[in-house]
């Protein structure tokens, strides 16, 4: 598997189905998954002028993820792996690009809003939770806010 990419921006209705697959892998109802469609929906421009990358697997797009400034932050935004393509190792890849990137643009912390069940996948790769934030698709729903410390150790 070769490192991630830039994602282009004609790649960004495939990515944006991508993250729909991803987060309806968790069993979300129909409504709900419909209710997050907007931020999970990459346009063209956001790909462009942002920080957007992905992994291949024989040709297809497999994963994904963005890193977007947050106040003097820089947060890890959208962060997906199509289900017919998880356990094999790609969450594990993004991350550790990820990783990479933030610190070699000088940040010395990575913020992730994250989805509930994700949780526990920052927390074994390090992230830990500081909080939480008001879901954007649905009032009264709080997510996680997590926090992963950034060092030149991690960012290689």
């Amino acid at each position: 598997m070769e490192k991630p990419r830039s994602a282009r921006p004609e790649e960004a209705a495939s990515l944006s189905e991508l993250a729909f697959r991803s987060k309806a892998n968790w069993g979300y109802d129909p409504e709900f998954l419909e209710a997050c469609r907007r931020e999970l929906t990459l346009t063209a421009e956001y790909v462009a002028d942002g920080e957007v990358y992905v992994v291949e697997v024989d040709g297809r797009l497999a994963g994904f993820y963005s890193l977007v400034r947050w106040n003097s932050d820089l947060e890890l935004s959208h962060f997906f792996v199509d289900p017919p393509a998880m356990g094999q190792g790609i969450g594990s890849r993004l991350w550790d690009d990820a990783v990479e990137r933030a610190a070699a643009l000088g940040f010395t912390r990575l913020l992730i809003q994250s989805d509930p069940n994700a949780e526990g996948f920052y927390s074994r790769l390090g992230a830990e939770r500081i909080g939480e934030v008001p879901s954007q698709a649905e009032v009264g729903r709080m997510l996680p806010l997590l926090l992963f410390p950034l060092t030149e150790s991690n960012g290689r």
